[in-house]
């Protein structure tokens, strides 16, 4: 579902491009990278990217997982840093990794846990990407030996067991939704924002079978995310509205949006709106339930002005884990349990039906697809609202209801849950554009402000 889904799209990562900006204000230290664009190869990894968060294991449901610290003596996380991305269905930002540091692009994903990145073994027949990590550089750098306790067939922070290698190193292995395999070593880095300000060595997975330049950086609430290990309090994105596929050659500049992403303090967070997270008992942490998702309360979903026929219930896990509902920046789309889909494609369809695209599903995912001027379209369907407790709500102006999946065809940017293979409710990246997405982990609620995200600062 995935491979054909994600074959037609164009990733845009950024390269760093150099010097950075340090400026301290009170007690904080604040970063600010340059950076550049370049597009991304349309791969096996590319297509993880696409439903990184999705992670399932053999039996195609989660663990449960705790929510200790990584046994790594880290201090708390105190500064602040700001960096950017380009945006076009993954959240691609560049972090410098190792003493001295080398760049490396990674997917920036609430919805997974461990962070990875790419490193390359010595060949003298092929020589390795030049954008891979490269362990002998680094002075930092060292492998997890298999005695490790991470290094355990029990640890229930993988999706396959953790095996010792033939070189006696610890070795992980993860699938996500679509099949893909990520595999490689585990190992222990830092994170080298200046050279006064680094992380302690941290927990990765270094993968040595891609050939690719681009990770995750797991920033769910597991002990093994970066979050965790590190001990950020908080962290905020900013996704820039996605541009069109059809390129303007008298302005190409129109079409290089650029987001931000902030570790710690967010000088715009006065003007967010907060939610809760969620929490439930330990009974209700079954297959189906992920504990470690940033879970909130979506009461309702509003099209054109109408609000929905859908009960809470669909929006709530059952006794089995199935409805819950997350905020997922791994996730392109977003996508709903059969309860709440049904009412939102039987509104679409009395709204714009007569011009859906019969027996059309894009990528095995979206199935409200239309031919056409895009424009009508989006009057006819209006608005669409998710609201949340608290009377917080997402507000996503028609005209930003529908994704260009090329060919002439549109489709409306939500699909069914069971495409996925989940039983939860995924508030995808698409449907987060505009808008500074704040994860307060340490007081465990998330904040939203609407914005224009390629003049944030």
């Amino acid at each position: 579902m995935a491979s054909s889904c994600t074959s037609l799209f164009l990733l845009l990562f950024m390269v760093f491009a150099g010097s950075f900006h340090l400026s301290v204000q009170e007690t904080t230290v604040s970063l600010s990278f340059p950076l550049t664009s370049a597009p991304l190869s349309e791969t096996s990894s590319a297509r993880a990217k696409f439903l990184s968060s999705m992670v399932a294991s053999v039996s195609g449901k989660r663990r449960v997982q705790k929510t200790t610290a990584a046994g790594v003596a880290s201090p708390p996380f105190g500064y602040n840093y700001r960096s950017s991305f380009k945006y076009s269905m993954a959240l691609i930002v560049s972090l410098p990794i190792g003493t001295p540091p080398q760049t490396q692009q990674m997917v920036l994903d609430t919805g997974s846990q461990l962070s990875w990145i790419q490193c390359h073994r010595k060949s003298p027949r092929k020589p390795p990407p030049s954008s891979s990590f490269d362990p002998s550089l680094s002075s930092s750098f060292s492998v997890l030996p298999c005695n490790h306790p991470l290094c355990k067939p029990r640890i229930p922070d993988f999706t396959l067991p953790t095996t010792c290698d033939q070189n006696r190193l610890c070795h992980y292995s993860y699938f996500y939704a679509d099949g893909t395999l990520a595999e490689g070593n585990l190992v222990r880095e830092k994170f080298t924002f200046s050279s006064s300000r680094s992380t302690p060595p941290l927990i990765l997975g270094c993968a040595t079978d891609s050939g690719e330049a681009e990770g995750i950086l797991g920033m769910n609430l597991g002990r093994l995310s970066f979050v965790s290990q590190a001990k950020v309090p908080k962290f905020s994105y900013c996704v820039p509205a996605k541009q069109g596929l059809v390129v303007n050659k008298s302005n190409n500049n129109n079409n290089s949006n650029t987001g931000s992403f902030y570790l710690g303090f967010n000088p715009n967070s006065r003007a967010f709106r907060y939610i809760d997270l969620l929490t439930f008992p330990q009974s209700q942490r079954l297959p189906n339930f992920d504990p470690l998702a940033y879970t909130v309360g979506l009461v309702g979903i509003r099209i054109g002005g109408k609000r929905l026929n859908i009960s809470a219930a669909a929006f709530r896990p059952d006794a089995g884990g199935s409805g819950q509902t997350m905020i997922d920046s791994g996730t392109q789309y977003t996508f709903l349990v059969e309860a709440a889909y049904a009412e939102v494609r039987k509104e679409v369809v009395r709204l714009a039906g007569p011009k859906l695209k019969k027996g059309y599903v894009y990528g095995g995912a979206l199935d409200m697809c239309f031919d056409g001027e895009p424009s009508e379209i989006e009057r006819l369907i209006g608005n669409v609202v998710f609201e949340f407790e608290k009377g917080v709500e997402i507000s996503i102006d028609k005209e930003r209801n529908l994704d260009d999946v090329g060919g002439g065809v549109h489709c409306v940017g939500i699909g069914r849950s069971e495409s996925l293979g989940v039983t939860s409710n995924i508030i995808g990246n698409f449907h987060q554009q505009n808008l500074w997405v704040e994860f307060d982990v340490a007081n465990r609620r998330v904040g939203f402000g609407e914005a224009d995200c390629s003049r944030t600062t």
